[in-house]
């Protein structure tokens, strides 16, 4: 088994041979954002998400540096059949790693089936060895065996996630929202005649300072504000903001992206004194009427994090369905998780969090700015 790395003779430039073979199948590197059977393999597949989107791996490039790559089996004068994306991590402070995909929800892998993956997760794992990759992680909707295709150990995070079937009509999903909670919320936020706009460079200012209010109750650093002036340039008219105003005074936003078949719900952020008015809730339907009536198939309220019951809840109000999410990290011989993951949990994150949740806003962006690189 060769395990050279050479450029294809006669191949694209943005195709690189990766020199794993099995059986007949050879693994290959492309650029996600250069080779033009991309678009078209995610037009095909139905597992494509907007976090494969040439426009998300865009953003994620402009903003923190990372280089998307994306490894296939497929021949380099052929169209796509399968494909992993991930992104390139560089950092002193976290190490080199590659990620399916940073700050993404979910990233499926775009395989057909185990022979396929293993081919790709073994010439990935070369790859790691030699590079002196801390670690690979994956993060797929649905369940894999990837840990029969590679022998590194594995670590795993667990999550939530939740979607909303829309095939029912306006009024029946409606009616299947919880009654006592979501329905008379969305009825009162009506009464009180809330100002609501929607855009989204314009109100991105209002929206940023509530989700700057927002991550610091969380105990976390806001992204920085040009991750969503990013966002807005690459995505144009598939990206909406939502926002909710009480006496000239914003009080609620939301952030949604569409592709293909579903609008998803990414940020949110609020004044809590102003949640009794249901100004959250609004913006939830207004975003659900929009998707139902532009024939979408799925509004998705995306990943919740393990130990967020009342999120949890206020998802499920709506009539959701949940699903286990499941994070893996195949970590290379020698090489620990750093004190700054997430999946570690230990004393120190949990200082880190403490002290945010005391710093002013303005040294919370600050943090954000310059840490979030080195997270993804």
């Amino acid at each position: 088994m060769s395990q050279t790395r050479a450029i294809e003779e006669n191949a694209p430039s943005e195709i690189e041979h990766m020199g794993i073979v099995r059986g007949r199948q050879t693994a290959h590197e492309i650029n996600p954002l250069t080779d033009p059977r991309w678009d078209r393999f995610l037009e095909r597949n139905p597992h494509a998400s907007l976090f494969h989107s040439a426009a998300w791996l865009e953003a994620l490039r402009r903003t923190y540096g990372y280089q998307p790559v994306a490894y296939t089996t497929s021949d380099p004068h052929a169209e796509l059949e399968n494909a992993l994306v991930f992104c390139r991590v560089e950092s002193w402070l976290t190490g080199r790693r590659l990620v399916s995909l940073p700050f993404s929800d979910y990233c499926e892998l775009l395989v057909s089936d185990l022979r396929e993956l293993e081919v790709l997760l073994a010439g990935l794992e070369s790859r790691a060895r030699r590079e002196k990759w801390r670690y690979i992680e994956i993060r797929p909707l649905d369940s894999v065996e990837a840990s029969e295709a590679t022998r590194l150990v594995c670590y795993t995070q667990e999550y939530t996630y939740h979607k909303l079937d829309l095939s029912p009509d306006l009024d029946t999903l409606f009616r299947n929202f919880h009654k006592n909670s979501t329905q008379r919320k969305v009825r009162r936020a009506e009464r009180e005649r809330m100002e609501y706009r929607e855009g989204s460079l314009e109100l991105l200012e209002d929206f940023y300072y509530l989700l700057v209010m927002t991550r610091r109750r969380h105990h976390v650093p806001p992204q920085p504000i040009n991750w969503y002036r990013n966002l807005i340039s690459c995505f144009g008219d598939a990206l909406k903001i939502r926002m909710t105003f009480k006496d000239g005074r914003a009080i609620a936003g939301m952030l949604t992206l569409r592709y293909k078949d579903t609008m998803t719900y990414k940020y949110g952020g609020s004044e809590p004194d102003y949640n009794k008015f249901g100004s959250m809730h609004l913006l939830f339907w207004k975003a659900i009427q929009e998707a139902k009536d532009s024939r979408l198939s799925v509004f998705d309220f995306g990943r919740t994090d393990a130990d967020q019951d009342g999120l949890v809840t206020f998802k499920e109000r709506w009539g959701a369905t949940r699903s286990r999410l499941i994070y893996s990290r195949y970590v290379l011989p020698g090489k620990a998780l750093g004190f700054l993951d997430p999946a570690t949990g230990n004393w120190k994150t949990r200082l880190a969090k403490g002290l945010f949740a005391r710093m002013p806003s303005s040294v919370l962006i600050a943090i954000g700015d310059r840490l979030y690189r080195h997270m993804g």
